[in-house]
């Protein structure tokens, strides 16, 4: 089943230096662009992982090379993220998102990479990875058929397999192929628009994408670690402003940092805009019942 789309949906895969999203890189980047009209466009960068605190490049991990092959001296005449951001936005701008298990990593991973170039240059980054749709082939996959992408493309397209598993390109395409065979499969389960699969088969609602901060039930973002879990963030910023300086200096990505940052920038301009204007009648009435409380106890 061909996909039922109102604006691009664009596959996406990374091999990367290691799993740690804070501290390691990006070493090769593909995109499968599907247009709403059918029309595909790929694009696959290699890319040399750059440390930019230290100004070198950022080692392949052991680990890491025996999964995707990529050698240090291969990367190091490829461009450095920094150099194709641009181009990268480009391709990112118009578009929903789908990978495989990518909400998890792929996604963060290129965030942070994003505001790596933020945070160490003077480019301007004008995206927001949050304001779109991310499918996740994976989570369709493990609700419905619980394995991995190679097993996942041997059951939904023809019981064959495919080559150079673990390459970002192959494995992009791989992905995009699976959730189409998805759609064939569970017409009965799965609605054939972006939205609907974005959310299947449902999620913990993240405001950064290494959810430490998530919403509830009421909408409300709340902190989902340490001591503040569950709490409001709004009210541990009006009771421990610290802890905000906490999350800004400890080893969280730069994307927790940011999501943080612009919720301390809205509570300081609510709180200006607040001092500005004068009391409303529930406010006078809270406080005249705040004073008649305290004159009352002070009598005993």
């Amino acid at each position: 089943m061909e996909l039922h789309l109102e604006r691009p949906l664009l596959f996406f895969d990374i091999e990367s230096t290691g799993l740690n999203i804070a501290t390691d890189c990006i070493a090769e980047l593909s995109f499968v662009k599907v247009f709403p009209d059918g029309e595909q466009r790929i694009k696959t960068w290699r890319v040399c992982p750059w440390d930019y605190q230290k100004r070198c490049q950022h080692p392949m991990t052991p680990s890491a090379a025996a999964v995707n092959g990529l050698k240090d001296d291969e990367l190091r005449d490829c461009p450095k993220f920094i150099d194709i951001v641009d181009e990268v936005v480009s391709w990112l701008r118009d578009s929903d998102l789908a990978g495989f298990n990518s909400s998890k990593f792929d996604l963060p991973m290129l965030a942070e990479e994003i505001e790596r170039v933020r945070a160490y240059s003077s480019k301007r980054i004008e995206i927001d990875l949050h304001d779109r749709y991310m499918v996740d082939v994976q989570n369709i996959y493990h609700a419905l058929e619980p394995r991995n992408l190679k097993a996942a493309y041997r059951f939904y397209c023809g019981g064959k397999d495919f080559e150079n598993a673990h390459t970002a390109e192959a494995d992009t395409v791989a992905t995009y192929e699976v959730l189409k065979g998805q759609l064939d499969m569970y017409p009965d389960k799965l609605e054939n628009n972006v939205e609907f699969l974005s959310n299947f088969p449902g999620r913990a609602r993240c405001v950064d994408y290494a959810g430490r901060l998530i919403k509830n039930d009421k909408n409300e973002i709340v902190i989902s670690f340490g001591k503040h879990k569950g709490k409001n963030v709004k009210e541990v910023y009006d009771t421990e402003r610290s802890y905000f300086n906490w999350i800004e200096n400890g080893e969280f990505t730069l994307d927790t940092k940011r999501q943080f940052a612009m919720l301390r920038e809205r509570f300081d301009a609510e709180r200006e805009e607040a001092a500005k204007r004068p009391p409303s009648k529930d406010e006078l009435l809270s406080l005249q019942k705040k004073f008649n409380s305290e004159e009352s106890g002070s009598l005993f």
